[in-house]
């Protein structure tokens, strides 16, 4: 579904992106990783059209993605902390990202983590009186609501307890196993190792590692994600 080649972008003097050829699979669930800087944000806000490359393009299903906007209506996004209008009541927040995204008010949403995570009864709160972790579950619901066809989640379980973290897990399996592609940034590697096909690892702006959670414990002769990324990371800043 999405594939970059040479993409590159440059701040000042820092390249935080330098020359990225991937082939992201579709219906699979692929982890971006990497140390702080490695250039995973970059990345994102590029794939979401917030910043545009130097050199390089990205083409989502075979189509370049250049000015035109409308293949974002297909993304679902779960920033790792989102900021809503703090006046807003979490169900205007529901109807706002309903009118920005022009979506049909006949159509219905998926309400799956809306029910499980009891938000309807949270419709007529402001958002200003909300924990983070229900912020973080409003954050997720409206990623999922939509149906989009590209889930980008970043630190998608930051700030969940334990059953929320559960719940947002199956159902990000759920929707690779309905043939949805996802992307999910994370420094909890154990979490990536249950729920990612595929691994990208980032450093200093450069693809280091790009394929199957099988083949970087291969290629690491490690037994988990964590101590094969971290393999990784020795290996190239030695």
């Amino acid at each position: 579904m999405i594939r970059t080649c040479a993409l590159a972008k440059r701040f000042g003097r820092v390249d935080a992106l330098r020359g990225i050829d991937l082939d992201l699979a579709s219906g699979a669930v692929t982890g971006i990783v990497g140390p702080n800087g490695a250039g995973k944000t970059t990345f994102i806000k590029i794939l979401l059209g917030l910043t545009r490359p130097d050199s390089g393009v990205v083409a989502f299903d075979g189509q370049p993605i250049g000015a035109d906007v409308h293949y974002r209506s297909r993304i679902g996004y779960m920033p790792q902390i989102a900021r809503y209008p703090e006046n807003l009541r979490v169900g205007e927040l529901f109807d706002l990202v309903r009118d920005v995204r022009g979506a049909d008010p006949a159509h219905p949403i998926d309400d799956e983590l809306i029910e499980r995570f009891a938000l309807r009864e949270l419709f007529d709160r402001p958002l200003r009186v909300l924990s983070g972790g229900t912020r973080q579950k409003v954050n997720a619901a409206l990623a999922f609501a939509f149906h989009p066809d590209l889930l980008i989640l970043d630190e998608p379980t930051a700030g969940l307890d334990p059953v929320a973290s559960a719940t947002l897990k199956d159902k990000i399996l759920a929707e690779r196993q309905d043939g949805r592609t996802v992307i999910v940034t994370s420094h909890i590697m154990s979490e990536l190792e249950e729920l990612c096909d595929d691994i990208v690892f980032l450093l200093e702006g450069a693809v280091r590692f790009a394929g199957s959670v099988r083949e970087i414990k291969s290629t690491t002769r490690q037994t988990s994600l964590e101590r094969a990324v971290a393999t990784l990371m020795i290996r190239e800043v030695a």
